[in-house]
């Protein structure tokens, strides 16, 4: 059974950083695409960033391009997010996802993803 787990989220002040994991168990995930979504109450799942496993290829929501940095440590097999100069809008449930096998897009929908965890809290306070 394959698994996500995300840890390192908590409480920080505006302008601060954050980094969050998200290991994987079960099976290696070097084909397959995976990403972070963020959730934020009364408001729908959103994209955050996404990166292809085998090769490195990222991509970014506009509203976080340019702070938030999405890695992988092959070896490991944990995803990571670096979260620099937070902004109380970034307060939401932060999720990873992992899409099918063999699917080699960088989705940005919450529906092309089946596999997630349960989800770590970051809350930035002004």
């Amino acid at each position: 059974q394959v698994q996500l787990v995300e840890s390192g989220g908590g409480l920080v002040q505006a302008g601060g950083s954050l980094r969050l994991s998200c290991a994987a168990s079960g099976r290696t995930f070097s084909r397959r695409v995976m990403g972070w979504f963020r959730q934020a109450p009364g408001k729908e799942r959103e994209f955050v960033a996404a990166i292809a496993w085998s090769i490195g290829r990222t991509a970014y929501a506009d509203s976080v391009e340019g702070r938030f940095t999405v890695s992988r440590d092959n070896a490991k097999n944990m995803m990571f997010l670096q979260m620099n100069s937070l902004k109380p809008e970034d307060t939401a449930v932060y999720f990873c996802a992992a899409r099918p096998e063999g699917v080699i897009g960088l989705g940005s929908t919450s529906g092309m993803y089946n596999i997630w965890g349960q989800g770590t809290q970051v809350t930035v306070s002004s």
